[in-house]
């Protein structure tokens, strides 16, 4: 995969953005840096990245808003970087559609790491043996990341279209949360930030949310009647 693509970095501590930037355009990414919300922002609009690295403690508005304020416009891949170690923090990062949770301190290369397997993950392209899945009112497109539920169009991030898109590969079949979290490419030992996504996910179903299935003590599953 040629690495030219444009990363955001939202930082204002100079000596991390430094690092950052230095690490990335090494590794052949184009950068652009903002040190606030407004001016991240900015840069986002102006520049459309491929994706960015948010800082939470920003000058206003603060990481989260601006997580939110894209969100409601793109479903660009954003990682959260972040000295908030509780879980709270992380898990409030999730819901409003973060792709990922960075805390602080953390290793350029682990950073980097995670860009790389994000991207990754976005730039796949759709099985052509199965460009389509359809399970009940629930439809997938797998070359668009266009998800229906009857005639209504989903507003899935990325993360939520693959995590539908792992579990729909094998209706009925119970995925553990450890096997959804390589299904998506999530770089986060806790297990349990799978279930903050199986949450959004299933808010942003519709009626198709009864679909998704909790197997208490196991995992998740695609069927065709209400949840365990």
């Amino acid at each position: 995969m040629s690495a030219s693509e444009l990363i955001l970095i939202v930082e204002d501590e100079p000596r991390i953005a430094d690092l950052l930037e230095r690490g990335l355009q090494t590794a052949g990414y184009r950068t652009e840096r903002a040190n606030s919300g407004k001016r991240a922002l900015e840069l986002w609009r102006a520049a459309r990245p491929q994706l960015v690295l948010l800082d939470i403690m920003i000058p206003a508005p603060d990481g989260l808003e601006v997580l939110k304020t894209i969100r409601r416009e793109s479903d660009i891949p954003i990682l959260i970087l972040s000295a908030k170690v509780e879980e709270i923090d992380r898990l409030l990062g999730l819901e409003f559609g973060a792709d990922d949770y960075i805390i602080k301190p953390f290793s350029p290369r682990e950073v980097l790491l995670r860009v790389k397997t994000v991207l990754r993950r976005v730039s796949k392209t759709a099985p052509k043996e199965r460009p389509r899945v359809q399970i009940g009112d629930l439809s997938l497109d797998l070359e668009s990341f266009v998800a229906h539920c009857g005639s209504e169009e989903m507003q899935l991030t990325r993360t939520h279209f693959h995590l539908l898109a792992v579990l729909a590969s094998r209706p009925g079949r119970v995925f553990s949360r450890l096997e959804l979290l390589d299904g998506i490419s999530v770089q986060n030992l806790d297990e349990r930030t799978i279930d903050t996504h199986i949450r959004n996910l299933r808010s942003r179903m519709g009626t198709c949310g009864d679909l998704l299935q909790t197997v208490r003590g196991v995992g998740y599953r695609l069927g065709s009647g209400s949840e365990n």
